[in-house]
């Protein structure tokens, strides 16, 4: 019997200091926890049994099996305290999880975010660049067709002060060539009219002579 409650003594002590829960229990060694838990506590349940059993062979029987219950329950105490220990550093692992699975997610979204939020500024960067660019080129186009129309513009302008000039000229050739014309002309008439009237006064008749006195 001494060496049963020597037994059950070692046993107890055991979990005893394993009692703390420990900083990096993950959930494999949480589940190996609760496994020595169960097994401890049925190993506990076994010797009390025996124990009581035993009561029942003695002459006292009553203060035998009040002795063993009492020892049962402070075993049996010492597993459940670590079991409620367990069950909260489980639950703590697993809020804990949450949280940082939740503060990834949203670090996550929040990068996602940012990230979106670049690319639409670089977008409307661009966006403004292009129209600019855009502006830039019309004015510069609008510019050119200027620049080309006043240059047609002034060739025209030249054209037609270049023919304007050669139509007075031409106009004052011409004058110049009707006026010769005109006083060639007036030359061969009076010319002719000059042989004309020679031609006349050689061709007249003779004056009749004055009569004689009486």
């Amino acid at each position: 019997m001494k060496k049963t409650l020597l037994l059950l003594l070692a046993l107890i002590a055991i979990p005893m200091a394993m009692a703390q829960p420990r900083e990096d229990l993950f959930p494999a060694a949480a589940q190996n926890e609760r496994e020595r838990i169960n097994t401890e506590r049925l190993a506990l349940e076994t010797g009390f049994d025996v124990e009581d059993a035993a009561c029942y062979k003695k002459f006292f029987t009553n203060r035998c099996l009040k002795e063993v219950q009492s020892r049962r329950r402070e075993a049996l105490a010492l597993l459940r305290q670590q079991e409620v220990a367990l069950n909260d550093r489980e639950r703590k692992e697993a809020a804990a999880a949450q949280i940082q699975k939740t503060e990834e997610k949203s670090s996550e979204e929040a990068l996602q975010q940012a990230a979106e939020r670049r690319q639409q500024a670089l977008q409307e960067t661009r966006d403004r660049i292009k129209r600019s660019q855009e502006k830039a080129d019309e004015r510069a186009t609008l510019k050119q067709n200027e620049a080309s129309s006043a240059a047609e513009t002034a060739k025209k302008a030249q054209g037609s002060q270049e023919r304007a000039q050669a139509r007075v000229q031409q106009s004052a050739t011409t004058a110049d060539e009707v006026k010769k014309y005109n006083d060639k002309q007036q030359e061969v008439r009076e010319r002719k009219a000059s042989r004309e009237k020679e031609r006349r006064e050689q061709t007249k008749a003779p004056a009749k002579p004055l009569p004689t006195p009486q």
